[in-house]
């Protein structure tokens, strides 16, 4: 079975068993996160009061960390969430949005991911980079352009992500115009994607989001971030296929990319999945 077939196989999974996924995520996208794992057919809780994370980590199959709109409050709570989930074995997710792009930031991400066991690390290439020590030019929350139109993108890439995956013992995921996912050894390219899905904010957050709803359903980690990235990628491309050209922008895309989250198959992984493995 390749990797389209398995990715294919994950989304009935997550269809039939509805995973609970738990959320502490920024409050720019957090319902965008929401729906689109309603979308994909599992079920989102978005709690970040420390006085119950703790209680609702315990009842979910994945725990999402996403840290776009830092505080010291969910801070906390993104740990002590984090530390219950390893204890009880669950999946976590981490998005170290804009990390690189202030101290504080880098800080939070650092002591995250020394505290916290992570399954699957997502993110951009300046982000990837920051939390390697390269030195990624983060601008915001985004990938610099500097980093994106690196002529060796794809092999300076996969090289980082492969060392960074050992030294921290998790799946690593870079989001771009390719999308290179590895365990450290194997590495999965994905090539699927539209360029309007950067014209409307979040879409890192809820590719992390169908990352974590895949997690849910399997423990087979690099599996599931390249089921979850490949399925906003073919939503992409199909979202904006379906737009009547004219008049239309990244609203309209923005509801057809939900709308192509919803109705994706697993047919739809099979035959339209771009993805190729070394």
């Amino acid at each position: 079975m390749n990797i389209r077939e398995k990715s294919a196989e994950l989304l009935d999974r997550v269809r039939n068993k509805s995973p609970l996924i738990h959320h502490i995520t920024n409050y720019v996208t957090v319902n965008d996160c929401a729906n689109i794992v309603l979308a994909i057919g599992a079920s989102p809780v978005m709690a970040d009061e420390i006085d119950e994370v703790q209680d609702m980590v315990s009842i979910a199959n994945t725990l999402v960390l996403n840290m776009g709109t830092p505080n010291k409050r969910t801070v906390e709570s993104m740990l002590a969430a984090g530390r219950r989930a390893n204890a009880l074995g669950i999946p976590v997710v981490f998005d170290p949005v804009g990390v690189g792009a202030t101290e504080y930031r880098t800080k939070i991400a650092h002591k995250i991911l020394d505290e916290v066991e992570i399954s699957v690390l997502s993110g951009n290439i300046s982000e990837i980079k920051a939390i390697s020590g390269l030195g990624g030019t983060t601008k915001g929350v985004d990938a610099s352009s500097e980093d994106t139109t690196d002529l060796n993108y794809m092999e300076d890439s996969s090289n980082m992500a492969k060392t960074i995956s050992k030294q921290l013992n998790c799946i690593i995921a870079i989001t771009g115009a390719v999308d290179v996912i590895t365990d450290g050894d194997k590495v999965f390219y994905v090539h699927n994607g539209h360029e309007m899905l950067s014209t409307i904010t979040g879409t890192g957050c809820m590719c992390t989001s169908l990352i974590g709803s895949f997690c849910g359903v399997t423990d087979d980690y690099l599996n599931a971030a390249t089921a979850g990235i490949m399925a906003m990628g073919i939503a992409g491309e199909k979202a904006y296929k379906s737009l009547v050209q004219g008049e239309v922008g990244s609203g309209s895309f923005k509801a057809r990319l939900l709308d192509m989250v919803f109705i994706l198959t697993g047919e739809d992984l099979t035959k339209e999945g771009k993805v190729y493995g070394i």
